[in-house]
């Protein structure tokens, strides 16, 4: 999954109007990421997707008499590992019995973690420079999976029901943020980031399409200026950035006519329909002594060794932020950058770090493996072998459309940038022979020459890619755009 991130100024707030009165978006996050484990949280059952139904369970998964938990030891170093990722401290931590009847949890209950968490704190700095802090992070198990059949595919109207617990006991580590995310595009930056250092740390697999990550965004709206926090609505199982996106837009907007209209917003639990792109109420919102929350009896706290929390966290690697700052200082570019977002995105920033540490212009360096490396094959050029053509390139030797031909066969091809420019022909113009072809260019077109002489900076920049254009078609694309650019500069000057 590639994303293109768009930049977001920190300070940016997104507003919607209503009845004459302009309200501005408060937003948290709750994300639930499957663990990346073998077996599930409290039990030796498999932990596998795409399984046959009711395959991957045991006595514990269907909370059968006289079954007991034991934790998995992996899950708690994984919850260790995000810590370490987000600057989060990990604390000794409690799990409880969180009380409710669904189809999904056959012991009618779900252990999780209530007040005290394993991890809390922590940060995370978004590609657009925004940065929301993180209040924190609790280990549970997973629900069953429940498919309504008949009707709309919700429980209302349906013929019956069908019940999954292959799912069920999952672990699942439920990362909550602070309500920092002011714009829906900040709230799509926030989960790909979150999805991404996830990944990274090796502690889930991050797919959206399959359940590994679900989000639930806490939506409020306030007066603009207004210091107070609104009620909020949560917005469950949003599966998609895109569906984030929109549900949120949608719910600040209800959420203003409803105050403008002079009628309270009442805290709810909303779903999200992505057909008519419209949340309708699930149910008012449950409060935590609604869920009779008490220490699960049945498991001791868990409270990891310092010294095992500070291996743990010292063999992670560098996490997406670390990464583009990295880049960006050695390109000499201030973040947020859109260029480096995209290359530690697409794990093509060691490439481009390697070519520049190797020497080469940053600038090209950046065009290069963004624009003529994305597609397949392109991440596997050595930064040695990208930093060779940069050099050809500045050096005079290659013109940029003679490189970026070099650098399409680079891609298949193991042979060096000069060979291949070689074989292709590709050697630098004479500078007398470059002059003599621009004056017979300009002699050619005498009225968009004049133009360009007498026009402004607009015209005269609309100009010079036209003249640049010709040249390059006289010359079959072995000229030298910018020194064609500082020649028909220079003689406009000369003439004006």
């Amino acid at each position: 999954m590639t994303i293109v991130f768009s930049t977001v100024d920190s300070d940016e707030v997104h507003t919607v109007t209503s009845g004459g009165t302009t309200y501005e978006l408060v937003c948290g996050l709750e994300v639930h990421a499957e663990l990346a484990t073998a077996t599930k949280m409290f039990s030796g059952a498999p932990n596998r997707f795409g399984d046959e139904p009711n395959t991957n369970v045991d006595p514990v998964t269907l909370g059968l008499p006289g079954s007991l938990p034991v934790v998995n030891e992996r899950a708690v170093e994984l919850a260790i590992r995000f810590a370490g990722a987000v600057g989060g401290e990990v604390r000794r931590s409690v799990f409880a019995r969180k009380n409710y009847f669904y189809p999904d949890m056959p012991k009618d209950f779900q252990i999780s973690q209530y007040d005290l968490p394993i991890v809390s704190e922590g940060t995370i700095e978004l590609p657009g420079g925004h940065v929301v802090g993180l209040e924190r992070a609790h280990l549970e198990e997973d629900t069953g999976k429940s498919t309504h059949v008949g009707g709309a595919g919700r429980i209302a109207g349906a013929d019956h029901s069908l019940v999954d617990y292959n799912r069920a006991g999952v672990p699942l580590l439920e990362i909550v943020s602070r309500p920092h995310v002011r714009t829906p595009e900040q709230a799509r930056q926030y989960v790909a980031e979150l999805r991404s250092i996830l990944v990274a740390a090796g502690v889930s697999d991050g797919k959206m399409e399959e359940g590994s990550l679900r989000v639930d965004a806490n939506v409020s709206v306030r007066p603009v200026g207004s210091d107070g926090l609104g009620t909020r609505c949560e917005i469950k199982n949003l599966n998609s950035l895109r569906s984030l996106g929109r549900a949120i837009e949608h719910e600040a907007q209800r959420q203003a006519d409803l105050l403008s209209a002079g009628e309270p917003v009442e805290q709810q639990t909303r779903h999200w329909d992505e057909e008519s792109g419209r949340t309708s109420k699930m149910r008012s919102k449950e409060e935590a002594d609604d869920y009779r929350y008490f220490p699960e009896p049945d498991l001791l706290p868990v409270d990891p060794d310092p010294a095992w929390v500070s291996a743990v966290v010292a063999a992670l690697p560098p996490m997406p932020a670390a990464r583009r700052h990295a880049l960006a200082a050695a390109a000499g570019v201030a973040l947020p950058d859109e260029t480096v977002a995209l290359l530690v995105e697409r794990d093509q920033d060691a490439q481009a770090l390697g070519a520049i540490e190797a020497g080469a212009d940053p600038a090209r360096v950046l065009v290069h493996v963004s624009q003529n490396l994305s597609g397949d094959g392109g991440a596997a050029v050595a930064p040695e072998r990208v930093a060779a053509l940069v050099a050809m390139e500045t050096g005079g030797e290659l013109t940029a459309t003679q490189a970026k031909q070099v650098l399409a066969e680079m891609v298949t091809s193991d042979a060096s940038p000069q060979d291949i420019a070689a074989a292709k022909g590709f050697e630098a113009m004479d500078t007398g022979a470059l002059e003599a072809m621009v004056d017979e260019v300009i002699a050619g077109h005498p009225d968009e020459w004049q133009q360009m002489v007498d026009g402004d900076a607009k015209a005269r920049g609309k100009l010079t890619g036209f003249f640049v254009g010709q040249v390059m078609k006289a010359s079959r694309g072995q000229a030298d755009g910018r020194a064609v650019t500082a020649l028909l500069h220079a003689r406009a000057d000369a003439a004006s």
